[in-house]
């Protein structure tokens, strides 16, 4: 696999090389800004891009922005944000297909971050059960999430975490046929019938998360 890091932070930019060279994954760039991300996916063609999301010269959405526009360039292309804080205006617009939204105290689990890369950069979501925490704080009254029971709650936030339906049966401690009948409650309750074009697990993660 082949990574462009984007981070103002030389000591982080370097750690996570460090890091994902361990694991394996070549880190084919490593940038502080936005417009040299933009420039770094274009030259390298890498399989995933890791972004901060507050880069310079304001330090507000700079990394946003640019992920932004390399997925205008490419709508598929995996990109795992980093963040040291809930970025509640932005996580909404970012979640969807091949991306991941950690916060950077995530990195010191080693393993988790590096399962983390290889799920967004084959195609999966990944979502910071924290940012799941806030997001969800943010429900109105009266959404179609309240029709859900508290077990399907459950099983949602799990999906919202990225995790598989052997995962969420091992954490909840039931089978994988409890885990399925769940999941087929939620897109019902949800509205989520079956489409081809559509990805209903990614769906329905989106509602959870007030999209």
């Amino acid at each position: 696999m082949r990574v462009v890091i984007a981070e103002d932070s030389v000591l982080l930019r370097e750690g996570l090389s460090r890091l994902l060279a361990d694991g394996g994954i070549d880190t084919v760039a490593a940038v502080s800004d936005g417009p040299s991300l933009v420039d770094a996916v274009r030259e390298h063609e890498p399989d995933l891009a890791i972004v901060d999301v507050r880069m310079p010269p304001s330090h507000t959405d700079e990394g946003l922005r640019a992920a932004l526009r390399v997925r205008a360039a490419r709508p598929d292309f995996p990109i795992l944000v980093l963040s040291q804080y809930v970025e509640e205006r932005y996580a909404g617009d970012l979640i969807g297909r091949a991306v991941g939204y950690l916060l950077k105290e995530r990195v010191a689990d080693v393993a988790e971050f590096l399962e983390a890369v290889r799920q967004v950069a084959a195609g999966g979501t990944v979502i910071d059960p924290e940012v799941v925490v806030q997001l969800l704080s943010r429900q109105r009254r009266g959404a179609p999430l309240d029709s859900l029971s508290p077990r399907e709650r459950e099983v949602l936030a799990l999906m919202a975490e990225g995790r598989s339906n052997t995962a969420i049966a091992s954490r909840l401690v039931v089978t994988e046929g409890a885990v399925e009948k769940h999941i087929s409650g939620i897109f019902a309750k949800l509205a989520l019938g079956p489409a081809p074009e559509d990805h209903r697990r990614v769906l329905a993660v989106l509602t959870y998360l007030g999209r």
